[in-house]
């Protein structure tokens, strides 16, 4: 569509990157993520596999 102005055009690539922008943002920061506590269940876990041949 070549006959569209380029306001047009400069309003549609706005619109669309604020979009982009705020469902990228919404994606991200709507999951909480808790913290695991790895170095403690790691130490444990080692400590409990007392293997003996």
């Amino acid at each position: 569509m070549p006959q569209m102005a380029p306001i047009n055009w400069l309003i549609l690539f706005l619109i669309f990157s604020f979009t982009l922008v705020i469902f990228n943002m919404l994606n991200y920061y709507c999951i909480l993520y808790t913290p695991m506590k790895t170095s403690q269940s790691l130490t444990t876990q080692t400590n409990t596999l007392n293997w003996k041949w």
